[in-house]
């Protein structure tokens, strides 16, 4: 009985009102940022610390109605990342971010979407940011 005089409906509200305001102000930043700090915590420090990017290539599917370009990125410890080239944009939109990715760990994936995300805005363009991010994802 004691508990249920603790739990009244003032005390929910207010615990209700304090969990609001702090979600009305995460959801206020951008998108980009609301998800590193959701992952800036993330261990890294371990083996994957040393993860690089040595290439990326495009493998393109043959046999399919539509054209689908298959981003891989190779890292120094032999895993390699998976992503396709959306809504039908060419491999180029893909190969035209690599400068941008080599040498970098693919395990800021967040780090590197800002960088590349200028390069992928509506359409076709943004195929092969979306595909360079999937292929990140994957790692």
């Amino acid at each position: 009985m004691n508990k249920t005089k603790n739990n009244n409906r003032r005390r929910f509200m207010q615990t209700l009102g304090l969990g609001g305001l702090s979600l009305a102000g995460m959801s206020m930043a951008p998108v980009e940022e609301q998800l590193e700090y959701s992952t800036q915590n993330v261990n890294r420090f371990s083996a994957p610390s040393d993860l690089k990017i040595t290439d990326m290539r495009i493998a393109e599917i043959s046999g399919v109605v539509f054209r689908t370009p298959i981003v891989r990125i190779y890292t120094n410890q032999g895993i390699i990342g998976h992503g396709d080239v959306r809504d039908g944009a060419a491999k180029e939109y893909a190969l035209f971010l690599k400068s941008r990715l080599l040498g970098e760990n693919p395990c800021n994936v967040e780090r590197l979407f800002k960088i590349i995300s200028q390069f992928g805005h509506h359409g076709r363009q943004g195929g092969g940011v979306s595909g360079v991010e999937m292929a990140l994802w994957d790692i």
